[in-house]
């Protein structure tokens, strides 16, 4: 038989656990157990113990694989972290291009293999500095960027044609991508060489995070003219990071987030189907990122069977041929929603479990929050000891010795399993409902969304579920954490910089230029080499935004609850 275990040992297993049962009831009358019901984060119920009988279904060869092999279970690789680690990419954004610049080069010289950009909220809302829209905000939650000034002093120092680079942006990503290879070209550096990630993730804006600038359907045409420039243009450039991290930071459940991310992924390649790609032109360059929450075994579950969902998507839904377009690569982020204000210093715990499982798990890159990041920008002493974190289970603790080591545990393989299962059924309703397009403007996804979160804060309120120093083993005293602060001054600079540059330039270029992209969007040609020629002329992001706001229209949240 091609299942895992033969028949008669599943027998003689169950014999064995029944019997086991039976005592283990006994003993209940003087030694109950501590909880009625076991529980995931996610409220995904537990049994007591796991058995061959719950793997009984499961083909080995089927479902788990070798690493490196179809259906990719066990990893992409097929030597995963014994040929390399994954990538430590620390996020960071603060302040000025020079304030950060500055963080990125004290985090490299910590160690740190990748970039990760941080923006502020007028940067990723696509507005300048001195927008009436953006007062108050300039540096506060990552770096201002208004100019191809700003992004070459980001980078100034940095080899970014031998070290990739993640920028999280999403509306205004294909600008921000246009100045990334305007300053890379003007150094002189080919555009085929740079590697890295734009987030440039619309669909999940709309379902969490709501970061908003165009409609839906403009938003995913922006999207697509990226895919297909990056395609044929920045061959080593993952042109969308397919993002669950944000709709596990909204509240939704392990199976929501990998359901929702999954689907969304589904809408991208049919839109570049759509556009005229081969998808095997363009789906390897796919890539993913993920949230790892704090239940270990729910999240290593989770990691597990998305590369097994993404392979058989691609297989058996889009016919692909690559192998590589089967794979589901993916970076991850520690929770920060599972971050306290009380207690701060227990958060590092939480990074290093959450860490843990995203290692256990599989990722290809990795961030780990920083203590203090739910109270401010990280400090520099609190990032080195986040990064440190993804040092010390590479290196010391033995997790990157053995690939998928918990691979056949029979909790482990259960949990993939019921993922996988209960995500399909999502993703079937989404289809059923004609796609994720058409789910959001049904309001599906965020509703499920909120309802997952207001169930999980009501276990919390009634103490049905833990959160050290919130609502059990509460202090009075407070341990004092040093706080980054962001100079007020920095928004009078900025502005004056990006006023400058604006008086300086050619303004017949910068003119002309926006005028190029305004005929490209109402013409339907792709919008890339408007945008990297316009950034050359130095025009602004908010100028380029504009010009997507004026042809698309602006997006309005309906506010549905």
């Amino acid at each position: 038989m091609s299942l895992t275990y033969n028949r008669k040992m599943l027998e003689e297993a169950g014999e064995v656990y029944d019997r086991w049962d039976r005592e283990v009831e006994k003993t209940f009358e003087k030694h109950p157990e501590r909880l009625e019901r076991f529980s995931t984060v996610s409220d995904m119920e537990i049994q007591r113990i796991y058995t061959p009988k719950d793997v009984a279904e499961q083909d080995f060869v089927r479902d788990v694989g070798a690493p490196g092999q179809y259906p990719f279970t066990r990893g992409v690789q097929p030597t995963m972290y014994r040929g390399r680690l994954w990538t430590m990419r620390m996020f960071a954004g603060l302040g000025s291009a020079k304030d950060t610049n500055a963080r990125f080069h004290h985090l490299v010289n910590a160690g740190q293999t990748g970039l990760s950009t941080a923006f502020d909220m007028p940067t990723l809302m696509g507005y300048d500095t001195d927008s009436p829209r953006a007062r108050g905000e300039c540096g506060k939650c990552g770096v201002a960027i208004d100019t191809l000034r700003d992004m070459e002093e980001l980078f100034e120092g940095l080899p970014i044609d031998r070290i990739t680079t993640s920028m999280t942006i999403n509306p205004p990503a294909p600008v921000i991508w246009g100045m990334y290879i305007a300053m890379a070209e003007n150094r002189g550096i080919d555009r085929r060489q740079l590697g890295g990630t734009i987030q440039n993730d619309m669909l999940k804006e709309f379902i969490a995070q709501k970061t908003f600038m165009c409609p839906p359907k403009p938003s995913l045409r922006l999207i697509t003219d990226t895919v297909e420039f990056g395609t044929q243009e920045v061959p080593r450039w993952n042109t969308i990071s397919i993002s669950g991290y944000h709709i596990r930071e909204a509240g939704s459940t392990a199976v929501q987030e990998l359901a929702f991310t999954l689907a969304d992924g589904i809408a991208y390649v049919d839109a570049a189907l759509e556009r005229g790609l081969d998808v095997d032109d363009f789906a390897p360059r796919l890539s993913f990122f993920f949230n790892s929450h704090l239940d270990f075994f729910e999240e290593l579950a989770k990691f597990r069977a998305a590369r097994r969902m993404w392979a058989r998507i691609m297989e058996e839904r889009f016919k692909a041929k690559n192998e590589r377009s089967l794979w589901l690569r993916f970076h991850t982020q520690t929770a920060g929603c599972s971050l306290t204000a009380q207690q701060p210093y227990n958060n590092i715990v939480r990074t290093a479990i959450e860490a843990l499982a995203a290692v256990m798990g599989g990722t290809q890159s990795l961030h780990t929050n920083s203590l203090d990041e739910v109270l401010a920008i990280p400090t520099e002493e609190a990032a080195t000891i986040a990064l440190r974190t993804q040092q010390i289970i590479a290196e010391e603790c033995g997790a990157a010795n053995s690939i998928d080591p918990l691979g056949g545990s029979y909790m482990v393989e259960a949990l993939t399993d019921r993922m996988e299962e209960e995500a399909f059924e999502i993703i079937h309703k989404i289809d059923d409902m004609g796609g994720m397009l058409s789910a959001i403007e049904k309001n599906y996804p965020q509703q499920e969304i909120a309802d997952a979160a207001y169930h999980y804060q009501q276990q919390i309120d009634r103490k049905e579920k833990t959160v050290v120093g919130v609502n059990k083993y509460v202090t009075e005293e407070s341990l004092p954490v040093e706080l980054l602060q962001i100079d007020e001054e920095l928004e009078r600079l900025q502005i004056e910089r990006t006023t400058r540059i604006r008086n300086d330039r050619d303004r017949q270029r910068a003119r002309d230029c926006l005028e190029r992209l305004e005929e490209a969007c109402v013409e339907g040609r792709n919008v890339m080499p408007p945008i990297i020629d316009a950034a050359k002329a130095h025009a602004t992001l908010q100028e380029m935004c504009d010009v997507f706001r004026k042809v698309f229209g602006e997006y309005r949240d309906p506010g549905i609850y």
